[in-house]
């Protein structure tokens, strides 16, 4: 994809000829895209659909260590995370456009590392990156993403359309993000304090790239189309699940029950997170960064979901003044709280 092997000054390049490197690598693909890198806009038609249009910044030292985090895969990373905005609509991502500001301390390598890992998420999820910009920063590496969608009128989802009794559902498994990051923290820490020890990470593979490397649930969209479902409602799984599912009882204006011994959790994030003295369940609840998909479904589609292995029912919704409960292992009921990410803590 890139050819350049040495620390190679981006000054003796510039902005133009950063542009037009980057550009050659890119391959557009989607028969929506007009007109792609190389005007002052990029030009998409989509006919009788709705245009769906999400953005999404990471900031160095804020969304991402780079002690630990790999060039390719921030670049993968940051297109994911903003990809499973779309699908989180029961849309389809056709384009993006990548923007990043970085400091002199960067080569041109470092940045051609970063734009391979974009181009090999958008390759995966069949989506061309027609646009960007690129800019000098003094506050460190800067990625920000904006995602081009469509969606059908009659399959658009939003978040308030939840009704009292339907079932609430979520794709793959939760918690792993957040046990991969303790992890990847606390190799972090042990190597600042002796840089001879190498990270021990053996056998944790999974909660590493649940963190790392994630990858938005496209899938479950075309699933849905397979057999036959539209969601009430639906949200990505990228706050924690309990923020996630507030989110969607209050513009629902609803109530919820979840049940703590429904929600999915790999074995590998039990376990780790026992290791660390973290409750596995709190984890999954409050740890933000799986970007599954929440959604909810009536009731009559149950047995149209119930035998699929990627999805968990986890509850229900109720009337909004039964309030947002989860039900323990032990039957006990508590209130459901907002505990996950926040951007300007």
């Amino acid at each position: 994809m890139f050819d350049n092997k040495e620390n190679t000054d981006l000054e003796k390049i510039g902005e133009f000829g950063l542009i037009d490197l980057l550009s050659k690598s890119i391959e557009l693909t989607e028969s929506s895209t007009v007109k792609g890198i190389g005007d002052d806009a990029a030009v998409m038609n989509y006919g009788d659909n709705q245009t769906l249009i999400s953005t999404d910044l990471l900031l160095e030292g804020v969304h991402f260590d780079l002690r630990y985090v790999p060039l390719k895969h921030l670049g993968y990373k940051a297109v994911q995370v903003n990809l499973s905005d779309i699908y989180a609509m029961n849309g389809i991502a056709s384009q993006i456009t990548f923007s990043i500001g970085l400091s002199s301390k960067f080569p041109l390598e470092a940045v051609e590392e970063i734009y391979a890992g974009a181009i090999l998420a958008c390759k995966k999820f069949n989506v061309d990156l027609v646009g960007g910009d690129t800019s000098a920063s003094k506050q460190g590496l800067i990625i920000s993403v904006t995602s081009i969608g469509y969606v059908n009128d009659l399959d658009i989802t939003y978040r308030d359309g939840a009704q009292e009794g339907d079932l609430i559902c979520v794709s793959g498994d939760l918690g792993g993000a957040y046990v991969g990051l303790q992890l990847l923290e606390r190799e972090k820490q042990i190597f600042l304090e002796n840089p001879n020890i190498q990270p021990d990470l053996e056998g944790k593979d999974y909660i590493i790239e649940r963190q790392l490397k994630p990858e938005a649930r496209k899938d479950i969209i075309h699933l849905f189309k397979d057999i036959g479902i539209k969601p009430s409602a639906m949200i990505d799984v990228s706050d924690g699940l309990a923020s996630e599912v507030l989110h969607i009882c209050k513009q629902s204006k609803k109530g919820c029950k979840l049940y703590e011994d429904k929600i999915p959790i790999d074995q590998m994030t039990f376990d780790t997170a026992r290791e660390f003295g973290l409750d596995p369940t709190i984890c999954a609840l409050s740890g933000g960064e799986d970007y599954e998909l929440l959604f909810t479904v009536k009731q009559a589609d149950y047995d149209k979901i119930k035998g699929d292995v990627d999805i968990s029912i986890i509850g229900y919704i109720t009337e909004e003044n039964a309030g947002c409960n989860l039900i323990s292992k032990a039957g006990n009921m508590h209130p459901i709280k907002a505990q996950g990410w926040n951007a300007f803590s």
